[in-house]
Order: C-alpha cells, then sequence, then structure tokens
C-alpha cells in the first residue's frame, strides 16, 4: 500500500494498492503490443496526438497543478506554470521531431549510403516528485514521438499525479499502451528494468537511485539516460551587477521550494562584493511570502516529506556548527505541515555539509572567492555536474570561464533552466546522457547505417 500525504498539512490524502506483478506484466504487454503499429505510423500520426495531450494538459491545467500542490507542496502559480511547459514541450517535438528524425545522408563507398533513427521499444520512464508533470513530459515527449511507447513509475508520493497523466493521454485519444503507469516501490523495480519487453530506462532521480537503475541496466545491456543530482554553482565575479544577479539568486534557490535538482545551490562570490551580495540576497529572500502553497502569491511552500525538511535542518545545523555564519532563517517553521524559513548561510567553504552536498531544500550556501581563479576551482570542487550560473558583465571572458566549467550547462547573467530546444544533462555524478532537443531525441532510438551497393 502507498500513502500519500499534504505536506501543507501533514494529512493522508489517499492510499492506494500496489500492482501485482501480473498487473504490471499486462501494462507492459499492452505498451509493446501497441509499439509496433505506433512505430510503423507517420511522424504526422505521432505529431497529431502529441499535440491532442497539450490540449487536454492546457484544458485541465488547473485542476492538475491543484493535484500537484496537494501531493508535493509546490506554489499553485508554479504548478500551473509546469503544466504550461508539458504542454510547449508537446508541441515543440510535434513540430520539430519529424526534421530531427529524418534519415541523413551519409556519403561512403556505397552507390548511396545514410543514417536512419529507427525506435527502440517499451521505454520505463522512473520519475521524482519535485516536477510531478515536466520531468515525466520532458522524457516522453521526445520518445513518443521517436516512436517508442512508455511506461512509468512515478515517486509514491506523486501517485495521482501519475494517474493523471495516464488519463491524460487516454483522453486525448492515445492508443491502448501507449502510455502507462505502474503503482510499485523503488525495490521492485530492478524486476521491471530487466524484463525482456522493457527496451530502455531513462531515470531522473537521486544518486542512489541511479546508481541502482545504472547496474541493473547494465547487467541486462540496456541504454539508460541518468539525469541525477546537483548542486550548481552561482559564480558572481566582481565586474557582476550586482542587484540583478541577487534578484535572480532569489528565484534560483527557492524556486519549487528549493527542491530542484538544477537549482542554485553554492552562491559562489568574488570578495570585492561579498558583503553586497549577501546583503542584497537576503532583503530579496526575506521579502518572499511564505504559507499554503494554494494561496495565490505564495512563494515558498512547504517541503515535500518531514524527511525531507529534517535532511536540510540537519545539513544547516552541522554548516553552521563548523563555523559558517547564519544570514537569514535556519530552522523550521511552527505550523502544520512541513514548512521550513527560507534560509541562507554565508562563510561557507569545502568540508561543510552545505557545501559538500546537495541541499534539496529552502536554504541557501554563500561562498567568498578571493579572485576568478579561485572562483572556478571553488565551482568545480563538487561530485557533481548538473548545471551552473555565471554572472559578469565581459561575456567574453565569461565564454572562456565557462570553457572551463565542469557542468553540462552554463548560463551567463541567467539562471539555470530546462528548454525543449537545448539539451539537458549532467557530467560527473550527475549522471550521462541527455534529454530534450535533437540530442535528447536520438538518445532512445536506433542509429542504423543502411548501405545500398
Amino acid at each position: 500500500m502507498i500513502e500519500t500525504i499534504d505536506p501543507t498539512t501533514g494529512e493522508v490524502l489517499e492510499r492506494f494498492a500496489l500492482m501485482t506483478e501480473s498487473e504490471i506484466g499486462a501494462k507492459l504487454d499492452a505498451a509493446m503490443q501497441c509499439g509496433a503499429a505506433w512505430a510503423a505510423g507517420s511522424f504526422e500520426e505521432r505529431a497529431r496526438l502529441l499535440r491532442a495531450v497539450a490540449a487536454q494538459l492546457r484544458d485541465e491545467r488547473d485542476s492538475l497543478a491543484a493535484t500537484a500542490v496537494r501531493e508535493m507542496g509546490k506554489p499553485i502559480a508554479q504548478a500551473r506554470a509546469e503544466v504550461e511547459k508539458c504542454a510547449w514541450a508537446l508541441e515543440y517535438f510535434a513540430q520539430e521531431g519529424a526534421t530531427m528524425l529524418a534519415a541523413q545522408p551519409a556519403p561512403s563507398s556505397a552507390a548511396r549510403s545514410y543514417v536512419a533513427f529507427r525506435p527502440l521499444g517499451v521505454l520505463l520512464a522512473i520519475m521524482p516528485w519535485n516536477f510531478p508533470f515536466w520531468q515525466v513530459i520532458r522524457a516522453a515527449a521526445p520518445a513518443l514521438m521517436a516512436g517508442n511507447t512508455m511506461v512509468l513509475k512515478h515517486a509514491a508520493n506523486t501517485t495521482r499525479c501519475a494517474l493523471e497523466l495516464e488519463r491524460i493521454f487516454h483522453a486525448a485519444g492515445a492508443p491502448e499502451g501507449l502510455f502507462g503507469a505502474l503503482i510499485a516501490r523503488g525495490d521492485s523495480i530492478d524486476r521491471v528494468v530487466a524484463d525482456p519487453r522493457v527496451a530502455a530506462v531513462t531515470l531522473t532521480g537521486s544518486e542512489r537511485a541511479g546508481v541502482s537503475v545504472a547496474r541493473a541496466a547494465g547487467e541486462v545491456l540496456k541504454k539508460c539516460v541518468l539525469e541525477l543530482g546537483g548542486s550548481d554553482p552561482f559564480v558572481d565575479l566582481r565586474d557582476a551587477d550586482v542587484e540583478a544577479a541577487a534578484k535572480t539568486a532569489v528565484r534560483a534557490r527557492f524556486q519549487n521550494n528549493g527542491e530542484s535538482c538544477i537549482a542554485a545551490k553554492r552562491f559562489i562570490v568574488e570578495a570585492e562584493i561579498y558583503d553586497e551580495f549577501l546583503q542584497r540576497f537576503v532583503t530579496f529572500a526575506a521579502e518572499q511570502k511564505l504559507g499554503n502553497p494554494m494561496e495565490e502569491g505564495i512563494e515558498i511552500g512547504p517541503c515535500a516529506r518531514e524527511d525531507l525538511r529534517e535532511s536540510v535542518h540537519e545539513q544547516v545545523k552541522a554548516t553552521l556548527e563548523s563555523g559558517a555564519t547564519l544570514a537569514l532563517g535556519g530552522k523550521p517553521v511552527e505550523r502544520a505541515g512541513y514548512f521550513y524559513e527560507p534560509t541562507i548561510v554565508g562563510e561557507v567553504v569545502p568540508g561543510m555539509p552545505m557545501f559538500d552536498e546537495e541541499v534539496f531544500g529552502p536554504a541557501a550556501a554563500v561562498v567568498r572567492a578571493q579572485d576568478r581563479a579561485e572562483a572556478l576551482a571553488l565551482a568545480n570542487a563538487s561530485s557533481f555536474g548538473l548545471g551552473s550560473s555565471l554572472w559578469t558583465r565581459d561575456i567574453a571572458a565569461a565564454e572562456a570561464f565557462a570553457a572551463r566549467v565542469e557542468a553540462g550547462a552554463v548560463f551567463i547573467n541567467g539562471m539555470v533552466a530546462s528548454d525543449p530546444r537545448l539539451p539537458f544533462g549532467g557530467v560527473k555524478r550527475s549522471g550521462y546522457g541527455r534529454e530534450l532537443s535533437a540530442f535528447g531525441i536520438h538518445e532512445f532510438v536506433n542509429i542504423q547505417t543502411v548501405w545500398i551497393g
């Protein structure tokens, strides 16, 4: 049995029975049986379905957003924006997918040779709770456009979101088996990975989950894409626009209640502007409105689970005990639910938990760098390498700096965000492979050489 809990109140929302092995098998059978016809269909047919799903999402945007808020606690305005982004991604791949997947001439000794992109089959998607619709759709849109089918194993605490997505696909006219949701525990998923009906796996989640799934996929020689944790540096060089950087820093750290793999987490600031940046960052962060995420205007809701709030608090306490200084917040909010004060900790250095570990909640670490060289060294002093933000007025120098940053993305004078038009993914322990763009749509295809004598 799975229970979902409202993080705003701590009360149980729903209880779901776990699927039996035969029920999971039926989902996989349906996905495989659907796959042959879906793969044989035209790009136009696939695009038509993706557009229909986008329209259905928009029609039900408000109710879907409310479901996400109830299950994981993000502010309602951000939840509505998430649903809209899903619709945009579906429309983008409906529009661009055929071009991305068109056969590419590859001249050789043959009379004619080319490279074609064929679907793999059933894709198992293992997805987290923090963006319960977007994480799924950003994997599904390119994979389905490429001719694959998908089964979703969602995080337990967003089970209703998973079932809503399955319903949305059905309401939009998707053939039976194209997209199905599994209700299962994470510790039972290795059997699904190994199932011969599953062709490949995509996972967004924790480093620990990624290691487990990569091991399971490796044992049966199946392709997988992993988008794992992040401890993204937000680097402010001495010639940065401090006001603009500090305002963006608040959104980059505290959006989605700070529960995002690509949230800025380590704010590395050159000493010359450190005090000014910290003061502005604190001022802007303190202006955020914390409360019931269903209310309009709320910018900070609860942590998604009680254990997540406790984990953030332990990291903050341990960092302060190691010699850092508290600039804002620093403790749980005394009210129902799993709320935590927006928190900023200054004078953080390597070796402290908030520098060395991923902080998945509304707490920021501010780090002093003596110069540009140290700022770069601090940015790269992490086992993660998902995204990075760099603030400076010298764009040429910024691009040279970016070339040395160990991350899958570097945003100059902007906030790291996923975009259907750009590849998304990390290096080091942030995972491997890419989602979105032409690079993402080619992850789950057979790149087939055709040689004609």
